[in-house]
């Protein structure tokens, strides 16, 4: 063999090698991304049943007039924090990682920094531990997503928006213990479409960030196994009038947020920061009112008393209204925090109260509220029917679960044609737009 030709094999030889450590590194990076989404969601959760502990706690041995300076207090730092030191932390989570998807290059970068998701993690844990009537599972999609994408950036890897997919889809399933219900928000909220080569990313993604989270906490069903008793076909009454009661009730709520929050969106900018602190302090005031009306069962998620009914316990009569004003306060009042727990209270809420009424198994409605409210909120019947099934264990009741989600979903897209979180997503894409624009024209 010629020299020429050993020489050529060895450059061969090595740019293979080159090559071949380049994209290990690249799979390193994103393993240990997944793993981080896994422990990361695994310690949120575990931080924020804590504090709604500390919170129900101190709350119980405290006076009325405690609650109604401490809560808006708590609202009212957590917006000037977010504000100050965390601009892009406000809110769900949700539509900034969708925005992220749509956004080219560095401008996604406005919207999903760890700067952000360090952020949305402490200031959540701080508006549960003043009672916001939030959730951090909205968060964790936005917190996870970021944390894909400083693994995209730091290993090299090219498919940004899917790989905010697959951190989304990943916080969901790590936040709830719900795999399958993570891959399917991927495809029908975070996506719309399934583009065939996000598949991997997504599946893989869900499936390390879950053994991540499964070996910390161990498996667990969200709710625990529902003591729900269908008896079809007289029920299927329930299922209807659960469905639309959840559609529309959904809707009002989307609608609601998505005015508002637009018509805050308005304001000058000389005094929209003042006038936006103020909201926040109303919103927590009202927030402190309800908790204290209703024994303090609305504050935080209401984890105990969606619990309770899909154990079949009755809740009592001025929980449903309650819980959904303090959510419609929380959400409106700029903190970070998300929909999803205090959604599916309410729904919970919603099946117990038309469940008593129609004297069916007060925890089959339970269920069936959780879904149709759900879906009714976000319009994603498949992720709503999904979820609820994987965090009560109700797979044997999934027929009546699914029609009252897809009743949920139609009446709400009757009531309310823009997706909440889409139009909520079409307004921090407007923001990103807008500051790129300033930028560029400095």
């Amino acid at each position: 063999m010629s020299a020429a030709r050993r020489s050529l094999r060895v450059i061969r030889r090595s740019r293979a090698m080159v090559q071949g450590r380049e994209q290990w590194r690249g799979r390193v990076v994103f393993w240990c991304g997944a793993v981080a989404v896994g422990v990361v969601s695994t310690a949120f959760a575990w931080l924020a049943d804590a504090v709604a502990e500390l919170f129900r706690h101190v709350s119980g041995g405290g006076t009325a007039l405690w609650l109604l300076l401490a809560v808006p207090f708590g609202f009212v730092s957590s917006a000037w924090l977010a504000q100050r030191y965390f601009p892009g932390s406000q809110g769900s989570g949700i539509p900034q990682a969708m925005a992220a998807r749509a956004l080219e290059g560095n401008d996604r970068w406005r919207l999903l920094t760890l700067r952000i998701a360090a952020g949305k993690f402490l200031l959540t844990l701080w508006g549960l531990l003043f009672g916001a009537s939030i959730g951090r599972e909205g968060p964790t999609v936005q917190i996870g997503a970021a944390i894909m994408l400083a693994s995209a950036r730091l290993g090299h890897l090219a498919q940004a928006r899917g790989l905010i997919l697959a951190g989304s889809a990943a916080g969901i399933a790590a936040a709830f213990n719900t795999p399958l219900a993570g891959i399917v928000f991927a495809i029908e909220e975070m996506a719309r479409t399934y583009q065939s080569r996000t598949n991997g990313l997504v599946l893989s993604t869900v499936v390390i960030a879950g053994i991540a989270a499964l070996a910390i906490s161990g498996s667990y069903t969200y709710l625990g196994p529902a003591n729900a008793t269908s008896h079809l076909p007289h029920d299927w009454l329930l299922v209807a009038a659960v469905g639309i009661a959840g559609g529309v009730l959904g809707a009002t709520f989307s609608r609601s947020v998505l005015y508002l929050t637009r018509r805050m969106r308005r304001w000058k900018p000389a005094s929209t920061k003042r006038k936006l602190l103020l909201i926040a302090g109303a919103a927590g005031l009202m927030v402190a009112v309800t908790g204290l009306l209703t024994g303090g069962s609305v504050f935080g998620t209401s984890y105990n008393e969606a619990l309770l009914a899909v154990q079949g316990d009755e809740l009592p009569s001025g929980f449903l209204l309650a819980k959904v004003i303090a959510t419609l306060a929380s959400t409106l009042s700029g903190i970070p925090g998300g929909i999803f727990a205090p959604s599916l209270s309410v729904g919970a809420g919603l099946g117990n109260t038309i469940g008593g009424m129609l004297g069916a198994s007060l925890g089959f409605a339970a269920v069936l509220g959780m879904a149709a409210y759900f879906a009714g909120v976000v319009q994603s019947p498949m992720t709503a029917f999904v979820i609820v099934m994987e965090m009560t264990a109700t797979q044997a009741h999934a027929l009546p679960i699914m029609a009252a989600a897809m009743l949920g979903f139609g009446v709400s897209r009757l009531l309310s044609p823009e997706p909440l979180y889409h139009g909520l997503a079409r307004l921090w894409l407007a923001d990103v737009i807008r500051q790129s624009r300033g930028s560029a024209g400095q």
